[in-house]
């Protein structure tokens, strides 16, 4: 670059001349940079378009329209504090009259004599069994090298014995260690505790029922119940100090029968049995819960159409330019947060992609559903109390008669199921809810063909392609403004060197014709 003059010979204000000149050239750089703004600006509005889409379409298959939904039954009972259910989707709707004559009670072992040793000295159950010799029914037992516990447990319900083994080491172990290892062996079935009020081991049977029991498979084990406390323990024989289980026992719409457990599934009903007495369980399709849903999808699309309206009818203020960093120095900041309100709004007004979207999700809304699973009593929206408001200010919201809802639902829960997800062949057999998913993926596609999503390239579409060719556009403006300018100041320097040599000549013919005199 040549050396720069500014003014020295001129008298001039050189770098403002440059400066002024230079905000002309700029001009259209600056309306690059304001296109590029602006078309920023669309991108990331069609994107937000695109998230509550996206919104509306999950909200639509997360729950809202799953045939479990349709099938839920409300379950209740006369005496919960004896009584309780639920029903599965299978269960019919009944109503079953239950009398708990008994309740199930699991299997329980407790042991007959505290636990003592030689001396009748009550035993520490934090104490290593190697350290204590024990009083047993055959004389005095010292456990001093790792032994194997072997039993046998019955389960309740259960036709075939299980056979447990637990290594136990009595120079580390105590008591309380084997009654862990019996707690945390979880194919035994059984819990264990030592209790130190009464220096007593209490063994119970995990389920209920009758047929539960615990048996001693050899001498070992029996030595070591004994030392337990279990006095009579004897090998091959079940466990002493047993407090024998026992099955519910209750009538069933008059008819007697037992069950193993407390809780137990009837035609798809599980009941609870929580003290002796007698209920009426009714179990009746769960209204609520499906109105709930109907509700909340109306709310979801209405917030949904709403937001892409305003978005389509928004002001577009087109004398509202995008500010330049200049324009932004010479503004407060209140100033430029109000210019770019104005500057940014309506990007999106009458947009084609969501006014086309829109209009394809309202035929959805109200086109018949004609699937071979359809109800004709239910295959339209207007026929469960779902319609559009009258007011043309509300652009296609839905509102429901919950009333009308409500019986339509309690008349044939799965016909309104159909009605929204009936998985038809072609697009007049689909049901609503599947209709409008659809269009909402053709609006999507295209909002992405042309305004990308956080994933894509610039090139990857069209108006990222148009983004880049700005920027390429942008930059050789740019370096198109460096030559300028530096011609410029390439023409200015020459005049100041041109009047310099003026100057000095006329100085010089001054001083001649001075000097002649």
């Amino acid at each position: 670059m040549d050396m720069r003059i500014g003014g020295l010979a001129s008298g001039m204000d050189i770098d403002q001349l440059v400066s002024d000149l230079m905000k002309a050239e700029r001009m259209p750089l600056d309306k690059m940079t304001q296109d590029k703004q602006l078309l920023e600006w669309k991108r990331d509005d069609y994107r937000e378009m695109n998230k509550l889409l996206r919104d509306l379409d999950q909200h639509i298959f997360d729950g809202v329209f799953r045939q479990g939904t349709y099938l839920t039954k409300s379950v209740s009972s006369s005496n919960e504090s004896a009584i309780t259910a639920k029903a599965g989707n299978d269960a019919a709707a009944t109503n079953t009259t239950i009398n708990v004559t008994k309740l199930a009670k699991a299997t329980m072992y407790s042991s007959e004599n505290q636990v003592t040793d030689k001396d009748g000295a009550v035993v520490s159950g934090d104490t290593n069994l190697n350290n204590v010799t024990f009083n047993i029914k055959s004389g005095n037992k010292t456990f001093s090298n790792p032994f194997t516990l072997k039993l046998s447990v019955m389960k309740p319900g259960e036709s075939v014995a299980s056979d447990i083994t637990l290594d136990i080491d009595p120079s580390t172990d105590s008591i309380n260690d084997v009654m862990s290892k019996i707690n945390s062996h979880t194919s035994l079935g059984v819990s264990a505790f030592y209790d130190e009020a009464t220096n007593k081991v209490v063994l119970t049977m995990k389920n209920t029922g009758k047929d539960g029991n615990v048996t001693v498979s050899d001498d070992t084990t029996r030595d070591f119940f004994q030392a337990l406390g279990f006095s009579n323990a004897t090998t091959g024989s079940k466990l002493t100090g047993e407090t024998a289980g026992e099955d519910a026992t209750f009538t069933y719409n008059g008819f007697p029968t037992t069950r193993a457990s407390n809780n137990f599934t009837i035609n798809d009903v599980t009941y609870t049995l929580n003290q002796t007495g007698s209920a009426n369980i009714s179990v009746t399709q769960d209204t609520d819960t499906i109105i709930d849903k109907v509700v909340k999808f109306v709310d979801k699309y209405n917030e949904t159409i709403e937001k892409i309206n305003g978005e389509l009818k928004e002001e577009r203020f087109r004398d509202y330019r995008p500010l330049t960093d200049k324009q932004k120095e010479e503004l407060s900041e209140r100033e430029v947060e109000l210019w770019e309100e104005k500057a940014r709004s309506g990007m999106l007004k009458g947009d084609s992609i969501l006014n086309s979207g829109l209009n394809s999700m309202r035929t959805d809304l109200y086109s018949q559903v004609t699937g071979a699973d359809v109800n004709t009593k239910y295959d339209q929206l207007s026929e469960i109390g779902i319609k559009t408001s009258s007011n043309y200010l509300d652009r296609g919201k839905l509102i429901i008669d919950e009333d009308k809802l409500r019986a339509a639902i309690q008349d044939d829960p799965d016909a309104i199921y159909q009605l929204f997800m009936s998985d038809g062949a072609t697009n007049s057999e689909k049901g609503i809810a599947r209709r409008l998913r659809d269009s909402i993926d053709q609006t999507m596609d295209k909002i992405e063909a042309k305004a990308g999503n956080s994933l894509k390239t610039n090139a990857q579409f069209s108006m990222g392609r148009n983004l880049t060719d700005l920027d390429s556009q942008i930059n050789d403006f740019e370096r198109r403004l460096v030559d300028i300018e530096d011609r410029y100041w390439s023409q200015f320097t020459a005049m100041e060197k041109a009047i310099s040599r003026m100057n000095q000549q006329s100085m010089f013919l001054m001083n001649q014709f001075g000097g002649g005199m």
